[in-house]
């Protein structure tokens, strides 16, 4: 196979020829992040030079997330994982927990990484101090894909399922598979995702509209904490006796699951919730949940690298981003 020319490591990296030249011939006088995806560029079409041990292994993608005791973003964190230890050599894939209660930590780490990165996904809470971070890095043109939720005034990729979509469609299975009319409630973390808002107003919107039969009394947040929801879910059921329905927008889905089997109401509300795991389908199985919509994950991580090697010029097709199809689970597929 010929050797490839500096015209086509050029196209490659999206840079000039004469860039490419002094990248590989060591003459300086280019910026870091040009350098990372010249040499990138040189590595992915093979070209025979040994390149610099200085350049090796340069081409970083940050991935910023929270909760790593939560299923979902642990499911998350090892397709990252997992795609990471299929890529060229020269690409590092670097992941980095924070705290989602505290917004300063996530705003400095978004514009002051430990390490220089070529590209970053993330996946944090909707706060001014996170978005005018976010904001800042955007001008700086650094490929920046947000997943799963999105932040207010940004601008960069997102990647993720369709959520208020996803709202409605609970409602719908709600309005047509429970029999027996009543209240229903939602539960969800809190209002700092964007996700979660989402998922609730497309639920009663849907119920609003179509389901005349269910009247919606509260939207809760219960911070996906298994013992706030658990007591949430307590006070609900003494509240309203009619309840028929609920909605849980967010995680802890095993700690709602108790108090059904508890108060022996598994069989009698409607539970729809979110992300299949062993628990949950457990609890499908069971008759405590009655429909669990996953929203893939690992589609979302691979699609997320897939948009930031396609900016980086090291993705050889393109990379279309319609929303992420979420699975419906009920006891007759899992």
């Amino acid at each position: 196979m010929p050797k490839p020319t500096f015209l086509e490591i050029a196209r490659r990296a999206g840079v000039g020829t004469a860039t490419v030249e002094r990248v590989l011939n060591g003459r300086g006088g280019v910026r870091p992040q040009t350098v990372e995806k010249v040499v990138a560029a040189a590595r992915s079409l093979d070209y025979p030079r040994r390149l610099p041990e200085a350049h090796r292994g340069v081409i970083r993608i940050e991935v910023i997330l929270v909760r790593p005791d939560a299923t979902f973003f642990a499911r998350l964190s090892s397709a990252f994982e997992r795609i990471a230890a299929t890529l060229d050599r020269s690409i590092a894939v670097h992941r980095t927990f924070l705290d989602e209660a505290k917004p300063a930590a996530i705003a400095k780490r978004i514009l002051e990484p430990d390490l220089r990165r070529a590209a970053l996904i993330l996946a944090v809470p909707d706060h001014p101090l996170v978005s005018d971070a976010l904001r800042k890095l955007e001008a700086e043109n650094i490929p920046t894909v947000q997943i799963v939720t999105q932040i207010s005034r940004t601008k960069s990729t997102y990647v993720g399922i369709d959520n208020y979509a996803a709202g409605r469609m609970a409602g719908l299975l709600m309005a047509k598979m429970q029999r027996r009319p009543g209240k229903v409630i939602a539960i969800c973390h809190s209002q700092i995702y964007r996700v979660h808002r989402d998922r609730v107003r497309g639920f009663f919107d849907y119920l609003i509209e179509e389901g005349p039969d269910f009247e919606p009394v509260a939207a809760l947040f219960g911070f996906d904490d298994g013992d706030r929801n658990a007591e949430q879910l307590h006070e609900a059921l003494k509240r309203w006796p009619d309840l028929a329905g609920l909605y849980n927008a967010g995680g802890a889905n095993t700690a709602l699951n108790k108090v059904l089997r508890k108060h022996g109401r598994g069989r009698d509300i409607f539970f729809v919730g979110h992300e299949l795991t062993e628990r949950s389908t457990k609890a499908l199985r069971e008759g405590t949940m009655d429909v669990v919509l996953d929203q893939a994950p690992e589609a979302q991580a691979r699609r997320a690298i897939d948009l930031v090697l396609a900016e980086l010029n090291l993705h050889d097709l393109p990379v279309g981003n319609p929303p992420i199809r979420f699975i419906t689970f009920t006891a007759e597929n899992v």
